[in-house]
């Protein structure tokens, strides 16, 4: 019975031992922030370190035309030349922030990326792991958060994963647009079939146009009627070429031959 009670109270205690959090070492890398094309906004470029000079011939891997949640910089700090500024992103992958001069409305500087591993356990929880800094300085720039990941979950969008989250916030993918195909009879897709239908811009407006011509297009022929630019227009200049029977497959077979020209 000691035995027994000896080797219970040590499991207890081995079992309230909390694990440290995993660590991820910190991102250096070269930046710039300067103008949008359109001047109404501000860019952000992310350089990798190497023979460059000033950061232009630099390898860059990554950039974003959106600086939505930063802080420390503006569109008019950066006709201030000569100022020094740190421009900072606080999110909940980590921390982003980007040091320098301001130089022809341009801001170049030292880029510091610090992961925040609390984030990491979060999604752990959620079924997401194979984290590194790099995928968490993406997560951080592109709004990748644990909310947004389980309302994906919740909404039963089945195989998202740690690398296809990224592409889902790119295309401001949400249950909503998921929602929108199986109120359209479909079958909800999963996410990586999301992204490709976002990707290539289908829409309820354009499955309704070609329903309406009598077709029942899968969710794949969705996408390979946008990709062949199948319209309401070509289908009836192919009928009225005296063409009958047509499905969405001969429709892109007459495409990828070009038999309609």
């Amino acid at each position: 019975m000691r035995l027994f009670s000896s080797t219970l109270v040590f499991a207890l205690a081995a079992a309230a031992v909390t694990l440290p959090a995993q660590s991820f070492e910190p991102l250096h890398a070269k930046c710039d922030i300067s103008p949008s094309t359109d001047g109404s906004k501000l860019s952000l470029h992310i350089f990798e370190h190497g023979d460059c000079q000033d950061g232009r011939n630099c390898g860059s891997n990554f950039s974003m035309d959106s600086m939505r949640g930063f802080s420390g910089v503006s569109l008019p700090d950066l006709a201030n030349d000569g100022g020094h500024l740190t421009a900072t992103l606080k999110a909940e992958a980590g921390t982003f922030t980007c040091t320098g001069t301001v130089h022809d409305h341009d801001l170049f500087g030292e880029a510091l990326f610090t992961p925040d591993p609390t984030f990491v356990e979060r999604m752990g929880k959620l079924g997401f792991t194979g984290y590194d800094s790099q995928k968490l300085q993406a997560y951080a720039l592109l709004d990748v958060t644990s909310d947004f990941a389980r309302s994906l979950q919740q909404a039963n969008i089945k195989h998202v994963t740690t690398d296809n989250l990224i592409a889902l916030r790119i295309f401001k993918i949400d249950p909503a647009y998921a929602q929108g195909f199986v109120s359209m009879g479909y079958e909800q897709p999963d996410a990586d079939k999301l992204i490709a239908l976002k990707v290539q811009g289908v829409n309820a407006e354009e499955v309704k146009q070609i329903r309406d011509l009598g077709f029942k297009p899968t969710l794949d022929e969705l996408i390979q009627i946008r990709i062949f630019h199948i319209t309401p227009e070509f289908v009836h200049h192919m009928q009225d070429r005296g063409l009958k029977d047509l499905t969405i497959s001969k429709l892109v077979q007459i495409k990828i031959f070009k038999l309609d020209e």
